[in-house]
């Protein structure tokens, strides 16, 4: 069942979301080689709770940390661990908040250092991509609609989507109906209505689609060891307009102030 989201039910998820936004930069302020992904994860859940808020990730399903952090090769659910972040790596970091009862969730990924041209150029097309994603979503389209203009966007630029994972519905609950897939027909899935609340967050892959769960249970990678990119948005559907409910400038703003790390913007 969708929860259709009132006016005010919207505004407390952009409380919410754009929390998220300063965690992400908080976290940002800290990335660089040498740093390990598991202090990455305490800085996140500290700053979390001292804003008055709750990690959304944390014991969810079981998941044992504030944060996943995935990578090079890992696409999404990575533990944080005593791994130190170093040169030439991409790493995926996704996060949730639950602030007044209601949930945030975003993905961003960043270059640490210098990166190859084609690793550059698939965050900038994963991050392209969702904003593709982002501007079809809207009243009287449909979900297959925002699938097919992201797996559109990845596939001409010489990149391929992960299909076992997806965007949700967002709300008091994590994961919310609708699911919403980074790849599908045009004019397919449900109707897009007024009032719907959905994080798109495409993960796309240099190689193949393919991918594998590790025995841990969630940390996964393409299956043939190339790197992985994954951006994410929290969305409201308006009348007249799509609503961006998370925001990547905060984390903008950090990056300005880290000599170690890059990003593509929009």
């Amino acid at each position: 069942m969708i929860f259709y989201k009132t006016d005010n039910e919207i505004e407390l998820l952009r409380q919410s979301n754009l929390l998220l936004g300063k965690t992400h930069a908080e976290i940002a302020k800290h990335i660089k080689p040498g740093v390990t992904t598991i202090e990455l994860d305490k800085i996140a859940e500290e700053f979390i709770r001292a804003n008055g808020a709750k990690p959304a990730f944390l014991n969810y399903n079981g998941f044992p940390y504030t944060l996943c952090i995935s990578v090079n090769d890992v696409v999404v659910h990575g533990f944080p661990s005593d791994y130190k972040l170093k040169n030439g790596d991409i790493v995926s970091v996704d996060c949730g908040t639950v602030l007044n009862g209601y949930v945030g969730d975003s993905a961003f990924t960043y270059a640490v250092g210098e990166v190859s041209k084609e690793v550059w150029s698939l965050m900038e097309t994963t991050l392209q991509s969702l904003y593709k994603g982002i501007s079809v979503a809207t009243v009287g389209n449909r979900i297959g609609d925002i699938g097919n203009a992201i797996q559109h966007f990845a596939e001409t630029n010489n990149c391929t989507v992960v299909r076992e994972m997806t965007g949700h519905g967002i709300g008091k609950r994590l994961h919310e109906d609708p699911s919403v897939p980074n790849y599908g027909r045009r004019g397919s899935g449900k109707k897009i209505k007024k009032g719907l609340t959905i994080a798109i967050e495409p993960m796309i892959n240099l190689g193949g689609k393919e991918i594998f769960i590790e025995n841990d249970g969630w940390t996964t990678k393409t299956k043939d060891g190339m790197p992985s990119a994954h951006y994410e948005l929290s969305i409201a559907v308006k009348a007249n307009k799509v609503d961006i409910l998370s925001t990547f400038d905060y984390i903008y703003e950090a990056i300005e102030k880290n000599e170690f790390i890059t990003a593509p913007k929009i």
